[in-house]
């Protein structure tokens, strides 16, 4: 039993991990520009793509991959930004919907004729190649990797947007964006940050993850409505609340996919329906 609950909650905690840090850019666009990027997936699915080149077909070390990913990722979501992202703030939900499923799809396409339609995979280095032991269990080291990444990217982006002048403006403008341009944020520079910032994360988050979710061309469509979940449940412009929200969801999946398989993804639907019944706003979030 002791065994069945640790396996659980490891595997539970890389699975959220890997939400979170692909999720929680999503949360600071969305609460900050109001747009509704229902491409970000995709975004993370370069980012995955990028470690793979990088290691298996550049030979680059694996640690030199992940910021290469976050950097390409992040300047890729700026160009976006600028050149169409910026042509629908203001809009109505629907064009802002339809514009970025029209980027997913457009990912998608690029990507099977880029990288062929089969799941791709990292060349992981030795050191996380093997077995850690937890407990007495034995558990992947990798994954006992991501679970550290994710707390150490938790700790960067509260320092970042809770101790720095570029936070501080952050948060200005989520609580009243009016109100920040008029004591001289600039708001045009500062969405465009946000932005590279959210989908580099996202890049990060498709290369570290790509053991836990695989790269694929649809990448960025299998897991769209696992990342909504947890924008919506973690509530939009916070970084506390998407990784509570990462934690629920992945712990409660693995358990119920691990004690009652047949009942599928049943438990993740029923927790957040029962979420947002007592916390429309989510759990941290500044609006609905």
């Amino acid at each position: 039993m002791i065994t069945a609950a640790l396996t659980i909650l490891f595997h539970g905690l890389a699975f959220a991990m890997v939400l979170y840090i692909v999720s929680v850019g999503l949360g600071i666009t969305m609460g900050l520009m109001n747009f509704a990027n229902l491409a970000h997936g995709a975004f993370a699915a370069a980012g995955g793509y990028v470690v793979v080149m990088a290691t298996r077909s550049l030979g680059l070390p694996f640690w030199v991959a992940l910021p290469a990913a976050f950097v390409t990722v992040a300047l890729a979501g700026a160009v976006v930004e600028r050149l169409v992202v910026r042509t629908l703030y203001g809009a109505d939900e629907l064009r802002q919907v339809l514009f970025s499923i029209a980027l997913l799809f457009m990912a998608i396409a690029g990507f099977t004729l880029a990288f062929g339609p089969l799941q791709q995979q990292p060349e992981i280095p030795a050191a996380l190649s093997g077995q850690v032991t937890l407990g007495g269990i034995d558990f992947p080291a990798y994954r006992a990797f991501v679970i550290v990444a994710g707390v150490a990217i938790l700790a960067a982006l509260w320092l970042l947007i809770g101790r720095t002048r570029m936070g501080m403006r952050i948060r200005a403008a989520v609580d009243n964006r009016n109100m920040a341009e008029a004591v001289g944020v600039d708001t045009r520079l500062l969405f465009t940050l946000t932005f590279a910032l959210g989908t580099g994360i996202a890049g990060l988050g498709g290369g570290i993850g790509a053991d836990v979710l695989s790269i694929t061309p649809t990448y960025g469509q299998e897991y769209l409505v696992l990342f909504l979940i947890v924008v919506a449940v973690g509530g939009l412009g916070s970084i506390f609340g998407p990784f509570l929200a990462a934690l629920c969801i992945g712990v409660v999946d693995v358990a119920g996919k691990y004690l009652i398989p047949e009942f599928g993804a049943f438990f993740i639907y029923g927790v957040v329906i029962a979420i947002l019944l007592a916390k429309p706003a989510g759990f941290f979030g500044v609006r609905s």
